[in-house]
């Protein structure tokens, strides 16, 4: 893991290097090939007869995580945002690499929280850290991991390969997360939500399930309609959505009322899985969802056409503001 510039000092009281040795270099252990962090580079094999998945997700202060939030749970969400990429795509995680950009606000306690929180989801996830960077910088904190995971030859769920007369599911409920945030923002209490927003749960044990079974699959971060609406676009289909079979949780339908569902539906930030399969195969989606303890909801289908569309119980088209979120 290298130390950028030499006179980057993220805290006064623990330099670059001693911030690599005391906090970062003991993630490393159960990686052989990341050599204790003492090298410019890591090495990592594959199984037998697998592939390597690889994903890079950057979470940023003021964008993503607000910086009063638990310094444990921005680590564990900067990790978890690419696992629940992993996992749509059906890959068993095994290492990550991270750059740390550091402003001068964080001390040496905030620095061990922040670590502790990656060791704890490192036990949870079964992987290590690998390498990476570690820099300071005038802007805000910001935090970028690349994940690494591994799938039989082949078997890497892609988001093309839906077909006209699939059917349409989700893991989990949508809009916890767009809750949380809307919860932070306008200072009220909901413990639920906030937890979802700051601590996705990467849907790890459905995602192996769902290999020869799900045509295509991806994680939902932008918005459950803008991420089905990038299925629909790769694989050339329509997707409908049934608004009323959209999974809501309680606390959220206590927040949002009648707007609950429009809202869910573009929120952002819930990491599931989304995932269409052959109507052929609705009774093995209910199998893999038992078999990984997940809840699988299905809520929509495939069809002829271009686009995805959420649907009212009569079947007209619901008209969105957005579809979800957008960076730029």
């Amino acid at each position: 893991m290298t130390s950028g510039k030499a006179d980057s000092r993220p805290d006064k009281r623990l330099g670059e290097f001693e911030l690599i040795a005391e906090l970062f270099a003991p993630l490393s252990k159960g990686a052989p090939g990341a050599f204790g962090l003492t090298d410019d580079a890591a090495v990592l094999a594959p199984p037998p007869g697998h592939e390597l998945v690889l994903k890079t997700d950057a979470i940023v202060e003021g964008v993503h995580f607000f910086r009063t939030d638990p310094p444990g749970d921005i680590a564990r969400k900067s990790l978890r945002v690419n696992l629940s990429d992993l996992a749509a795509k059906g890959a068993v995680p095994m290492g990550y690499l991270m750059a740390l950009l550091l402003p001068d606000w964080p001390d040496r306690a905030w620095l061990h929280a922040f670590a502790d929180g990656l060791a704890a989801d490192q036990a949870a996830f079964g992987l290590s850290l690998m390498g990476g960077d570690t820099t300071a910088t005038p802007g805000p904190l910001a935090v970028s991991i690349s994940a690494f995971g591994h799938v039989p030859l082949g078997a890497m769920i892609r988001r093309a390969g839906a077909q006209p007369g699939d059917l349409v599911f989700v893991s989990g409920t949508i809009g916890d997360a767009g809750g949380g945030l809307a919860v932070l923002k306008e200072n009220r209490s909901a413990p639920e939500l906030v937890a979802r927003y700051r601590v996705p749960q990467p849907r790890l044990a459905l995602g192996p399930e769902l290999r020869g079974l799900a045509s295509a699959s991806l994680d939902v971060s932008d918005g459950l309609m803008a991420d089905l609406g990038h299925i629909a676009h790769v694989s050339k289909v329509r997707i409908e959505v049934d608004a009323p079979r959209i999974p809501l949780s309680n606390a959220l339908r206590g927040l949002w009322g009648e707007e609950a569902v429009a809202r869910a539906a573009v929120a952002g930030d819930d990491y599931e899985i989304a995932f269409t399969a052959p109507a052929s195969l609705r009774a093995d989606a209910a199998n893999a969802a038992a078999r990984s303890g997940v809840a699988v909801t299905e809520i929509g289908r495939v069809a002829a056409g271009e686009g995805a569309v959420l649907l009212d119980a009569s079947g007209r088209e619901i008209v969105l503001a957005r579809s979800g979120y957008t960076h730029f």
